[in-house]
């Protein structure tokens, strides 16, 4: 019988701390439905250097392309709205600052007060935004679009756009070819 109460009380110990340490994960990821941890906060306001096809190019700490708006002629935002859900700025929570990543310079790291109040990450002056339309880290789809009436670009290390790689514009319209033939 002890022998018995010992297997169970060991075996309650190895469900208990299988399930508290299957609750811990450093991937900053979330499912969705709480409020970030304060790393997940911390990662969403890091400017890193990341290597693309592109070249090397900005992204935030969970490796996210990072763009700059060309309509944006000054440190303030001009993206607000349906615009801000599309390009989602990069903001930092309440007072903390942007953090400088791997490659990142932290002097042309700041933030810009939004509309909204919230304080929206800038390098070299340019306001920061992701791109709703990147599946994952490192895609770059939002380069050189334009929408919402101007383009999208990445930035490279120093803070300037860059314009290789450039998509089309949604008003091209394909030319016709007579297939190769």
């Amino acid at each position: 019988m002890r022998k018995t109460s010992r297997t169970a009380v060991y075996a309650g110990t190895a469900v208990l701390c299988a399930a508290a340490l299957g609750g811990c994960s450093d991937d900053g990821g979330g499912d969705g439905g709480s409020s970030p941890s304060p790393s997940a906060s911390k990662k969403a306001g890091t400017v890193q250097v990341r290597s693309t096809d592109l070249g090397r190019i900005l992204a935030d700490g969970s490796g996210r392309t990072l763009y700059l708006f060309e309509a944006d002629k000054s440190r303030k935002s001009t993206c607000e709205g349906s615009c801000a859900a599309a390009w989602p700025p990069v903001v930092v929570e309440g007072k903390d600052e942007p953090g400088a990543g791997d490659g990142a310079e932290k002097g042309l790291l700041g933030t810009t007060e939004r509309k909204d109040g919230s304080r929206q990450v800038t390098y070299d002056g340019h306001p920061l935004y992701r791109y709703q339309g990147d599946d994952k880290p490192g895609d770059t789809a939002g380069q050189g679009l334009d929408q919402f009436g101007a383009e999208w670009f990445v930035l490279d290390p120093s803070g300037r756009k860059i314009t290789d790689g450039k998509k089309k514009k949604p008003s091209e319209k394909p030319r016709k070819s007579d297939g190769g033939y």
